[in-house]
Order: C-alpha cells, then structure tokens, then sequence
C-alpha cells in the first residue's frame, strides 16, 4: 500500500481504533527484533566480567544458545550467558523486555501491558514478579547518622485467591480496629537521612525484636542514632547493637528531640506507600507485598532521579543476584 493509501485507511477507523494504532506503532520501536548489546555483554566480551558461578575472571567464548553468546570458565568449567544468575535466564522474547521495562516504569496495569505486547496477561504477571524479586533492600550495613525506624499496618488481603477463608469484604473495606492485631499486616520502614531505605514485610501484629534483627539483617553500624516510638523491640535492638536509642513519644506530645531526631521521615514514607498502593494497584496480596515494597523502596531512591526511568530499572534488575546495587 502506498503511504496515501494508508492514510485514507487510517481516517476511516474510530477514533478508539485510531487511539489503539498510535499506541501500536508507538510501541513498535520499543519491540526489536533482535535484543540489543547490553552494557554486560560489551564487559564480557572485554574480558571484564567474571563467571557467575564461581568468580573466576578466565573464560573465553563458547558458541551460541539461541543466539546469545555463551562462555565457558576455565577455572569451574560450566557454561554461562549474559543472562544467567538474573531474572531473565531462561526467559523466552527477550526482545520485548525493552518495550515491558519501559510500560511498567508508567506504572501501567498489567492489561493494558498484555494488549499492548500481545503477550499473555500470566506472562505480564510473571516478568513483573521476576524483577521485582530480582531487586534488593539495603539490609542494615548501609546505614549511617540519624536512622528513623517505625512500622506501619496493612489490611490482610487475599487478593486473586478463588478460596478465602474469610467473609469477603469489600475493596477498600477496612478490618476491625485500628493500629497492630493479629489481623493486620506488619511493615516495617527504616530510612536515615542520606536516602538509604529498608522496607519489609514482618509478618502479623505487633514487631518484635526478632523481626527488627531479620529485617536489618546486617546490624546497624556504631555511631548510628536510632529513632523510634517508645516499642520495647526497638528499645531491645539497640542495647543488643550498643547503639544511641533516640525514643520519640508521639502519645506523649513528642514529635522531634534535641530539635533534630524525629521519626518524620519514616512517617511520610509511610503515607506514600498506601497512598501508592491502594491508588496505583487498587491494593495487592499480601503474599505479593514485599515484591511491591522492593519496587516502591528502588522508586525513592533511585527511579524519581533519572531521566530513563525504564533503563535504569532494567539496569537495577539485571544486576546478579549477589550483587548489592548502590542507592543515591
């Protein structure tokens, strides 16, 4: 067909037909035929990288599987690709990941996803949990100074399960009660003022120092100034840690100490996390929270100050999987 051809089709399509057609072609450049050089491969093939299985920085070339560039360690003697050790090994049309990376950095429903890749509404699930799981917390080391810590409380939900267990509510609905029980999803947020971040999903109820010890799985380092409300756990966590305990009593009036150690910060993350997933998401499982807390920690403090929002979560979540990547 000629271009004007074309034109004349277009014109005569609705205008949700057209809507669809723009979006189509607009997405078209996103989705290569072929997948692009990574920045990893470039390394590999510079002989910068190192074997994902063993370490060692002596390997060299082994042919192709399905088209990717393998490579063989001398040291270990196994077999490796550009993908093996994160989320993508295995993964079959790669060459969409560019086009998904850049949709759910819109933060676009898993619908209009599925529609727009012409991929199965499962397969839009699934790479969406694979980068989420593939994401990580700073675990306590990073920490420095002044370190807010609070917990926060969700209503459980089973959202997507066909067998509740329950009467079912309606979305939105909340439980009985306010503040901890048993019923109510923990969260517990650790921040300090250099935009290092900790957000875990504890379990039910009330924290305990048990909880606070697997959340900072590395302990907090000395010199470091814990701020938290008057729980006993975290009273508990910094005399185990011989660290400063700064105890803000908000029952009490006591909002901020010695004019700078207040638990604000942790407070307003608190507020964003629910305004984000009860508004984006409509609210998620429980049993998908910390995948979603991995994405909403990486939005803070990496995403909301770049540009290319979409390569640089694509860049985030190819890192291996012992491989730490650093916050802002």
């Amino acid at each position: 067909m000629t271009y004007n051809e074309v034109l004349s089709a277009a014109q005569s399509l609705s205008e949700s037909e057209r809507q669809s057609l723009v979006q189509a072609l607009s997405m078209a450049k996103h989705c290569e035929a072929t997948v692009p050089e990574s920045s990893h491969l470039s390394a590999l093939l510079e002989k910068q990288g190192c074997c994902p299985h063993c370490g060692g920085n002596r390997y060299y070339r082994f042919g192709k599987d399905h088209g990717t560039q393998r490579f063989k360690c001398k040291d270990c003697g196994r077999t490796f690709t550009e993908y093996t050790g994160t989320w993508q090994q295995k993964l079959h049309k790669k060459g969409l990941v560019k086009a998904y990376m850049h949709l759910m950095s819109e933060q676009k429903s898993l619908d209009r996803i599925s529609a727009a890749l012409h991929i199965n509404k499962k397969t839009a699930f699934d790479w969406r949990h694979k980068i989420l799981r593939s994401l990580k917390q700073d675990e306590g080391g990073s920490f420095s100074g002044i370190t807010e810590s609070d917990e926060t409380f969700f209503e459980k939900s089973d959202k997507g399960s066909r067998h509740l267990g329950r009467k079912p509510r309606k979305r939105g609905g909340g439980g009985k009660g306010k503040g901890a029980s048993k019923d109510k999803v923990t969260v517990m947020v650790t921040a300090d003022r250099k935009n290092d971040l900790n957000m875990t999903f504890c379990g039910y109820g009330r924290l305990t120092k048990a909880e606070i010890t697997e959340s900072l799985h590395t302990p907090l380092p000395q010199g470091t100034v814990l701020c938290s409300d008057g729980h006993v756990s975290y009273k508990g966590y910094a005399m185990d840690n011989h660290i400063e305990h700064a105890v803000i009593r908000a029952d009490l009036g006591w909002h901020v100490k010695r004019g700078f150690y207040h638990i604000q910060h942790v407070n307003s993350l608190h507020s964003r996390l629910k305004k984000w997933l009860n508004g984006t998401f409509w609210g998620v499982a429980t049993k998908y929270m910390q995948d979603y807390l991995n994405w909403f920690k990486v939005q803070e403090t990496v995403l909301k100050f770049c540009n290319d929002q979409a390569g640089e979560l694509l860049g985030i979540s190819m890192k291996h999987y012992n491989v730490k990547f650093a916050t802002v």
